[in-house]
């Protein structure tokens, strides 16, 4: 067992401690939001300041939630455009990592410049609609699937993650009568499997979380992803006007139980990818690390 020094000691406490906090900081508004979707409404409208434990326990906001079929129907096209998205990420990312890591590429410095130059200056929102448009994607499933189909950060990553297999390896491969793609699946791809598996999880949580794509180009609500019913349900809030005490009362009420309500809402969209990343996470130790200087 190595004897660590005083200062190591007090340094590896200060570490500990700051991480602590952090860790507290980063995962309270989470335990927040959980303990507040099993609150009674009125209780949590009254409660003011930090929130340790739920105020009345009540699981009606998400009975309220799970017969919304608005719910499901966001969930399937999410499940759709994240898979779907997710592989046509992936196939384009590692396609173009590996084409820009060939030594003998030809034009390789201007390509990469012109891959670079997207990274910095764009059209805009307009142009890239219109383009959109003229390819007959506005309101299909397509716009979804395949705007932003890669991203040129991610595609450096990998022709990095690609740069540091040994010559010899590719080489071996070739000489056993391999072609590039075979070269590409069977050798490149599983030696930067953990590359792949974070950028994977890039582009997963990247398409789970967007609604603004869809706000943009869809306009069938049967199309709508779950993210973009969520942001309907956090931002609408309805102002009645009423006339008589009862009605107040009875506004109030509701109100309130819209108030859990998207509690409850944002639990249940953020609980897949909250089961996902656990088993990921192992890839990002050695994923993120690609592109390191070694000295």
């Amino acid at each position: 067992m190595i004897k660590k020094s005083k200062g190591e000691r007090i340094f590896s406490v200060f570490n500990v401690v700051i991480l602590g906090i952090l860790a507290l900081v980063c995962a309270y508004p989470m335990v927040y939001v959980l303990f507040a979707s099993f609150s009674d409404p009125m209780k949590l409208m009254a409660h003011a300041g930090f929130l340790f434990k739920p105020l009345g326990f009540s699981v009606e906001a998400y009975k309220t939630v799970l017969t919304n079929p608005e719910l499901y129907t966001g969930y399937a096209n999410t499940l759709l455009y994240v898979a779907a998205g997710a592989v046509l990420n992936m196939i384009m990312t590692l396609l173009g990592g590996f084409c820009l890591s060939r030594k003998n590429l030809l034009w390789k410095n201007t390509i990469m410049f012109i891959f670079a130059f997207t990274m910095y200056f764009g059209g805009g929102l307009i142009p890239t609609y219109l383009i959109v448009e003229s390819l007959g994607l506005v309101n299909t499933r397509w716009s979804m699937i395949i705007i932003g189909c890669v991203s040129t950060y991610n595609m450096i990553i990998m022709r990095t993650a690609i740069y540091g297999i040994p010559d010899s390896i590719e080489e071996a491969a070739q000489i056993d009568g391999a072609g590039h793609l075979t070269v590409l699946w069977k050798v490149v791809a599983p030696l930067c499997k953990p590359t792949i598996a974070v950028l994977a999880l890039f582009y997963i949580f990247s398409k789970w979380n967007d609604w603004f794509n869809p706000m943009i180009y869809l306009r069938d609500r049967s199309m709508y992803p779950l993210q973009t019913f969520l942001r309907e349900l956090l931002i609408i809030n309805d102002t009645t006007n009423v006339a008589d005490e009862a009605a107040l009362r009875d506004t109030a009420n509701l109100n309130m139980s819209k108030y859990v309500i998207q509690y409850c809402t944002i639990i249940v969209s953020t609980a897949p990818v909250l089961c996902i990343y656990p088993f990921l996470q192992k890839y990002f130790a050695s994923g993120v690390m690609v592109g390191a200087v070694k000295g």
